[in-house]
């Protein structure tokens, strides 16, 4: 195992007379005031200061690594005489107009691009967008190094490995994609290199969210992803050691959050030693805070053990269990159907058990699924015990994916919009010098016509408002454990709701109508509310708000109540009706809401709170009939503003759904009998 050099060891040195200037682009978005360090570019650096002939031959500008303005940006890398790109679909556009004007102000200028977002078939994209010079392909270090060293060998450049591009007499060249890196530790580590010191240095007001990759590559081959198809379904490793000195790294530098780029995290058998050594390091050190990763999809054992121990140090806000979708012929469409469906529901019993909150992603619009293969994908998920969050995604379109062929969408009938990047509670900060990002988004397929598409989006979304953010929760288990309606049949009675007996209801069904016509014409994914923190809300949530807002929320639950109560009577005669009833005052009485002036005291014929968090843990579970008074603490930590309110109770609980106050229950003894 090759061990990682000194920190330091190749910081940059004084540049050589004649030096080239190289600058880097890999701009990134910022969450609520956080950006990422710019990893990729930071290897292409490392890489280039530990293997050149001459390092010295090269200075390397600040990385420019969040959006600016684009003048800024020019006037940032003017002096370069190369500039390398990493681009995705979050910074393709900004990327192109930053080349874009720096060759117009500075024609000898070598602009390069990289990373996912350049197509694999790049020929169309690189006459389309002249300003760029060269394109690299797949793993960039060794490539960008070659380029640089024959910079003044441009004529060589046609010979390199990995790269396409158009000469100057009109010919379109793309070479063989050069070797991936087999021993990764062959690449320095940019955090014990030093090379984010200086950038840290110069931006102390910044709090950075760390990149961090222990291996690269995925076996798998999902048609909407394009990592399986980038890494040819290998995955190569970082050593171990240098893994633990960069966790040491984090900590040293109190870097509270790493995203860890790894497609299955828990699919090799040393991850549960780095899930311990980073859940030790955070005992010790108090960092990091969080680490996100992406679960691996089929070692059941390992997926287990290494979020079981990430979860016990607080290192998650909760276990994704990405299923995409759980109808058979939908998985085969998208070649998902070698991850096995039931690695996940015996993960999500499991974590369930242990009290681990999970959430689950599923994806609208995927090739093959219908309506109907949808929803009842959402109740198996209920019925299997996903009651915390199920995260509901519109599918997007990857250009290096192969659902980015044309000919791959043709055959699914699939329909997309070219719509704006927005990202779930962000800031709508518009700079006066910047240019949108936008994604394909699929709105129907041969599946999912146009309108059965918008249905599936409104049951998401009624989903979400009644036992997702648990507005509704409490009834909705207990109708379905003790009588057996399903979740589908109560969901889909409230976008059925008779707008003359509903009226409001049936206003919430209308604007999910409206806001699914309006993604569907390119509209934005989510809310816009200038005066709900001025940020974008899910569809779900600003109802939420707004009822609040207006006042109306105890007459929606005196309107959803009886529905409910309506809908149970239709469908069994097994369940008494006051036990729904009860469940329905219960859960009003226990959602969060601002400018609370009293604590509530909830009587129950019925030992409601037991019963449901019993079914919530994946128990066992009975309802008891016995008097009981459920307390209420409203006061304690009263919200007397509301925008706070909406901050930290509807959007930072928007993952666990933590919209509701914590009760107590007490059982009216004979001796009790009297004071309630």
């Amino acid at each position: 195992m090759s061990t990682p050099q000194a920190a330091g060891s190749i910081a940059q040195a004084a540049p050589a007379k004649g030096a080239l200037t190289v600058g880097l682009v890999q701009i990134n978005n910022s969450f609520s005031g956080q950006n990422y360090l710019p990893y990729s570019v930071a290897l292409l650096q490392t890489y280039v200061q530990k293997f050149a002939s001459e390092p010295q031959r090269y200075r390397f500008l600040a990385p420019l690594y969040k959006r600016v303005r684009i003048a800024d940006a020019v006037e940032a890398l003017k002096d370069a005489d190369i500039v390398g790109f990493s681009t995705y679909v979050w910074n393709g556009r900004i990327s192109l107009e930053i080349a874009r004007r720096l060759k117009a102000l500075k024609p000898g200028i070598v602009v390069i691009f990289g990373g996912p977002h350049v197509p694999d078939q790049p020929e169309a994209f690189m006459r389309d967008h002249p300003q760029i010079d060269l394109a690299v392909h797949n793993e960039g270090e060794r490539t960008f190094l070659k380029l640089l060293e024959t910079f003044h060998d441009r004529a060589s450049w046609e010979t390199i490995p990995g790269i396409s591009m158009v000469k100057p007499d009109g010919t379109f060249v793309r070479t063989k994609n050069i070797d991936r890196v087999r021993d990764l530790d062959e690449i320095p580590s940019p955090f014990l290199e030093g090379v984010f010191d200086e950038i840290m240095a110069a931006n102390q007001e910044e709090s950075w969210i760390g990149l961090w990759e222990t291996n690269r590559g995925c076996p798998f081959r999902c048609t909407f992803c394009d990592w399986g198809s980038a890494t040819a379904a290998k995955v190569t490793k970082f050593g171990e050691e240098r893994l633990f000195r960069e966790v040491d790294w984090f900590a040293e530098k109190k870097i509270e959050y790493i995203f860890c780029c790894d497609a299955n995290f828990g699919i090799q058998k040393r991850d549960v030693d780095i899930a311990n050594y980073v859940a030790d390091i955070k005992k010790q050190t108090g960092y990091p805070v969080a680490l996100s990763v992406q679960n691996t999809k089929n070692a059941t054992e390992r997926a287990y053990e290494t979020q079981k121990i990430l979860s016990d140090a607080g290192l998650n806000k909760g276990v994704a269990l990405s299923m995409q979708s759980v109808d058979m012929p939908t998985l085969e469409a998208i070649k998902r159907d070698n991850i096995s469906l039931g690695t996940y529901m015996e993960l999500q019993r499991r974590f369930t058990r242990d009290k681990v909150e999970t959430y689950s992603d599923l994806i609208l619009g995927l090739p093959g699924e219908t309506y109907e293969s949808f929803v009842k994908g959402v109740d198996q998920l209920m019925e299997n015990g996903q009651h915390n969050r199920i995260q509901f995604n519109n599918l997007s379109i990857l250009p290096n994916a192969e659902m980015g062929d044309p000919a791959y969408q043709a055959k699914y009938g699939m329909i997309t919009v070219e719509s704006k990047i927005i990202n779930i509670h962000g800031e709508r900060v518009e700079l006066d010098d910047d240019v949108p990002e936008v994604q394909d988004l699929v709105i129907a397929t041969a599946a999912t016509p146009l309108d059965d598409w918008r249905r599936t989006r409104i049951f998401c979304w009624m989903t979400a408002l009644l036992h997702i953010d648990k507005l509704f929760q409490i009834p909705l288990i207990l109708a379905h454990g003790i009588s057996g309606i399903s979740y589908r049949d109560m969901i889909e009675a409230f976008m059925a709701a008779n707008p003359k007996r509903f009226p409001m209801i049936a206003e919430i069904n209308a604007f999910f109508e409206g806001e699914a016509r309006s993604i569907q014409k390119g509209g934005s994914e989510y809310v816009f509310s200038k005066e709900y923190l001025n940020i974008f809300w899910p569809a779900d949530e600003y109802i939420f708000v707004k009822l609040t807002a207006e006042g109306k929320f105890d007459a929606f639950y005196q309107e959803a109540g009886e529905l409910l109560t309506d809908t149970v009577r239709a469908r069994s005669s097994g369940l008494p009706i006051e036990v729904v009833e009860e469940a329905i005052r219960l859960n009003h009485a226990l959602v969060h809401q601002p400018f609370a002036r009293a604590d509530v005291k909830v009587k129950l014929n019925y030992d409601l709170l037991d019963y449901w968090n019993k079914v919530r843990g994946g128990e066992p579970a009975l309802l008891r009939k016995t008097p009981l008074v459920v307390e209420v603490d409203r006061t304690s930590k009263p919200y007397d503003d509301f925008q706070k309110w909406c901050r930290e109770i509807v959007w930072w609980g928007n993952k666990k759904g933590a919209y509701l106050y914590s009760p107590r229950a007490v059982e009216i003894t004979p001796e009790l009998a009297g004071h309630y």
